[in-house]
């Protein structure tokens, strides 16, 4: 077993699209493309918000770093394996467990990457969370279980402080997913499964939790998350005996990777357009912006991941971890541009699933 890579970051690569603001150039009509669509702050206002404006903070996400054993096709990182200056370290983790303990309101640390588990410092964090009493959730690529042997204890490891574990899994079929994660990931992906299912993860009665992500392979929205769900069970579990909890669907948002792929393809407009028509005000309330503050390898803080992917820094005074206040956080204006459509078209999109 092993995964075959797909190729470079773009980044590694030197493509345009490394630069986040040439992807805002793109995203405005104002470079590559000559489309235009409405302002989607201008669609929030039709909705009834002249702004959005965040809740207590209950979600702390950290991208802990953009090294990644993958390099996926559609990844909104640009994460892989030449990513490696790009990794947050042990004091600026340590200034995160700092706020985490000083706001009662979060609940959970949402530890993202890249491959999380690769950073250093990585198990210590998680030990030094789940002793302060809140849960962590490891958005595990499943590959790096299987990628080296040093990997192989994480299932006993994140069982032994109920981390709730959320994994990209592309399809239940070995093609489809290989196809955009690279090859032999599929294989992997179910070996990696299945010592989940032996460390107790995804079985009734356990409290460990087992969460599987869909993205589409292409330039469409997702079907219903409970038909994809109830397949995603069914499959597996006759395929393989493997079982999970929960299948999250989330919307490809048109930065990065997938911006690469829609343009590449000359697929950008009509899925732009497919946003646009699919706006969904009801999913408004329900965004992950609002409750949920997302920090960067380097200590700087967003609305939320995507936010981060394109530096759309919060609109705010204090802007990295060491000025860190809560009074002036929560006083900001949401950072809203033209990708959002991506989490509020048709059921909406947020890093749990469906919104509405």
């Amino acid at each position: 077993m092993g995964v075959k890579q797909l190729g470079k970051s773009l980044k590694a690569k030197g493509n345009e699209l490394s630069d986040t603001f040439f992807q805002l150039n793109v995203l405005n009509g104002k470079a590559v493309v000559d489309d235009q669509f409405p302002p989607f702050a201008s669609k929030v206002k039709e909705a009834g918000f002249q702004v959005l404006q965040p809740k207590p903070i209950e979600i702390f996400q950290i991208n802990i770093g953009k090294l990644c054993n993958q390099t996926c096709g559609h990844c909104h990182v640009d994460a892989g394996p030449d990513r490696k200056q790009e990794n947050m370290d042990r004091a600026t983790l340590e200034k995160c467990l700092a706020i985490i303990e000083q706001v009662p309101s979060i609940h959970t640390v949402d530890i993202t990457g890249g491959a999380p588990e690769m950073n250093a410092h990585f198990r210590w964090f998680v030990e030094e969370c789940s002793r302060l009493g809140k849960q962590v959730i490891d958005r595990c690529n499943l590959t790096i279980i299987m990628a080296n042997p040093k990997y192989r204890d994480l299932p006993q490891f994140l069982a032994k402080h109920r981390v709730h574990i959320v994994s990209s899994l592309p399809y239940f079929s070995k093609s489809r997913t290989d196809s955009q994660r690279g090859d032999g990931v599929f294989e992997d992906s179910i070996a990696a499964l299945k010592l989940l299912n032996e460390a107790g993860y995804g079985k009734p009665g356990t409290g460990l939790q087992l969460d599987l992500v869909y993205n589409p392979s292409g330039a469409f929205l997702p079907a219903s998350q409970a038909t994809l769900e109830a397949e995603f069970k069914r499959q597996l579990k006759r395929k393989y005996d493997i079982e999970f909890n929960s299948l999250f669907a989330i919307t490809n948002l048109p930065i990065s990777r997938f911006l690469d792929y829609l343009l590449e393809s000359n697929n950008y407009a009509a899925y732009m357009e497919k946003l646009v028509e699919a706006f969904n005000p009801a999913t408004i309330m329900g965004l992950m912006c609002l409750n949920t503050l997302s920090i960067s390898w380097d200590g700087f803080m967003y609305d939320c991941d995507f936010n981060q992917m394109l530096d759309l820094k919060v609109a705010s005074q204090v802007k990295h971890i060491d000025d860190f206040d809560l009074e002036t956080l929560q006083s900001r204006n949401i950072v809203l541009n033209q990708h959002c459509f991506g989490c509020t078209a048709g059921a909406g999109s947020s890093c749990g699933g469906e919104i509405s």
